[in-house]
């Protein structure tokens, strides 16, 4: 909001731009040929002002289709393997999953964090930054949660070490952090860490003369990957679904 109890406004070609509908040209173009939408009256003045209303993207279609989200959009995504957290690296990306429209947005949408190619399961992205940077600060101590698969079975000693806060990683200076383990099996556990420095799980499993054959995380604070979220599929973050990023998980 521009001031308290006023909702901000945005030019529609602006608007549609950023939510990369196209540049402005065409936006005029689509407004001229009577498909941009709101209230179910044409709109076709693509630089008039448009208050940006919670509701707008119910209201206004482009092309027959309702509006993409407006700025401020949080998503979760379930991460299959094989993918990679970049925008620019070969093979496949996080972002081939999602609409060829949100990739061209502005502000762009970026990952909270990484999971390395070969890690699947809960990742969020969003084009708020102040959200982002909220997330992933040290100062928030967002848990996340891994379960992890091994190639040896436990030693039993591995909860102590992980606990003590003075597990030390390969080429670093500084100990880790605290980590919880949940043994579930001979070969399989679940850890629960509040950072997030490279490869850090199968690093610590290194450390313990184990190592990771698979990775998976499934919770990030005390927000879980949903049950019926396929490998491949995303889903847009309500409020609650944000706040429980901040709870205890």
């Amino acid at each position: 909001m521009s001031a308290k109890g006023k909702v901000a406004s945005v030019r529609l070609d602006r608007l549609l731009a950023n939510l990369g509908y196209g540049s402005r040209r065409e936006i005029q173009m689509l407004a001229n040929a009577g498909t941009i939408v709101l209230d179910g009256a044409p709109l076709r003045d693509a630089d008039r002002r448009i208050a940006l209303d919670p509701d707008l993207s119910s209201r206004l279609t482009v092309s027959g289709k309702t509006l993409d989200p407006l700025p401020g959009l949080a998503l979760m995504l379930h991460k299959p393997l094989g993918v990679t957290c970049s925008h620019k690296e070969a093979g496949a990306l996080v972002y081939s999953l999602l609409p060829p429209r949100w990739r061209r947005r502005e502000p762009p949408l970026s990952t909270v964090g990484r999971l390395d190619k070969e890690t699947s399961g809960l990742l969020l992205l969003t084009d708020d930054g102040a959200l982002l940077h909220r997330i992933i600060s040290p100062k928030a101590s967002v848990s996340k949660r891994y379960r992890v698969t091994l190639d040896r079975p436990l030693r039993g000693d591995e909860g102590a070490i992980f606990s003590s806060g003075t597990l030390m990683l390969e080429g670093e200076e500084k100990p880790l952090l605290p980590v919880a383990l949940e043994v579930h099996g001979p070969t399989s556990a679940a850890v629960t860490l509040t950072e997030g420095r490279y490869h850090q799980v199968r690093r610590m499993f290194a450390a313990v003369g184990n190592h990771v054959t698979a990775l998976h995380r499934d919770r990030v604070g005390a927000l879980d990957l949903p049950a019926d979220l396929e490998p491949g599929q995303y889903r847009v973050m309500g409020e609650g679904d944000v706040a429980r990023v901040f709870e205890q998980g």
